[in-house]
């Protein structure tokens, strides 16, 4: 799955899920930029930086323009507080909407000319809460559901020139986990939910969207791939009083 020689954009690259998606890139060969509004706190050794508000048109058209190759753009800014539906107005839910559903397509538009010049693709990171309820955070699960269907149409109407899939991520442990599940105990009670036993590491992500940029899947297009480390354990198990093992008779011992 190298990629020596190709030009990638990871947006939003500069910690977290995204840190790992282009440290990934780099290590595949590939000349790695990561945009954002903010440079890193850390660099992402061997990675170029290039500010750009993802949510401004303009800013965006003008980055890429400037670029003079591009091979895969890696769809990756995005996020959410948590945030009750009824707690705020739909001026800051449809912030969120913009952030991880517009943006990506503003950029993908953007990216267009080139992706399609290269013969080049998209990857889509998604997220497990476009697919099920998100309460809390509910204006991002609905975006994210927009994102995995705005791929597949993308992925049709682009053909045969740009290949288009996503990446349902699930969850995944990165410096801001604390904000989401709490500290070391919520961790591991978490990921206590999850089959394989863990939180994803970026790297995880990163490997899945490497291949998904690579000839390895050259006849993949229109495709949503689970990073989610087996789902989750549906809840009605745990609660059902059925199938259970019965406890174990008692024993007695005589004096």
């Amino acid at each position: 799955m190298g990629l020596g020689g190709r030009t990638v954009v990871v947006t939003g690259g500069t910690r977290g899920v995204g840190a790992g998606i282009a440290r990934a890139f780099v290590k595949a060969g590939a000349k790695v930029l990561i945009c954002a509004r903010r440079p890193p706190e850390a660099p992402v050794a061997g990675t170029e930086f290039v500010p750009v508000d993802l949510c401004d048109p303009s800013a965006v058209h003008t980055f890429f323009d400037a670029l003079p190759r591009l091979d895969v753009l890696v769809n990756n800014a995005g996020g959410a507080p948590y945030r009750p539906l009824a707690e705020a107005g739909a001026e800051r839910h449809a912030r969120v909407i913009e952030l991880n559903l517009v943006a990506p397509l503003t950029a993908s538009l953007a990216a267009y000319a080139h992706l399609r010049r290269a013969g080049g693709s998209i990857v889509m990171i998604g997220s497990v809460s476009g697919t099920r309820p998100s309460p809390g955070s509910a204006a991002y699960g609905a975006a994210k559901a927009g994102l995995e269907n705005l791929a597949r149409s993308m992925a049709v109407e682009w053909a045969p020139d740009i290949r288009v899939n996503t990446l349902v991520v699930g969850m995944v442990r990165t410096e801001l986990s604390h904000l989401h599940y709490g500290g070391e105990q919520g961790v591991a009670a978490v990921s206590r939910t999850v089959p394989l036993g863990r939180l994803a590491d970026p790297s995880d992500v990163g490997g899945a969207a490497v291949f998904l940029a690579s000839d390895a899947a050259a006849y993949i297009s229109g495709a949503s791939l689970l990073v989610h480390g087996g789902g989750e354990r549906p809840a009605f198990l745990d609660a059902a009083t059925a199938n259970r093992a019965e406890p174990a008779e008692p024993t007695y011992q005589e004096d």
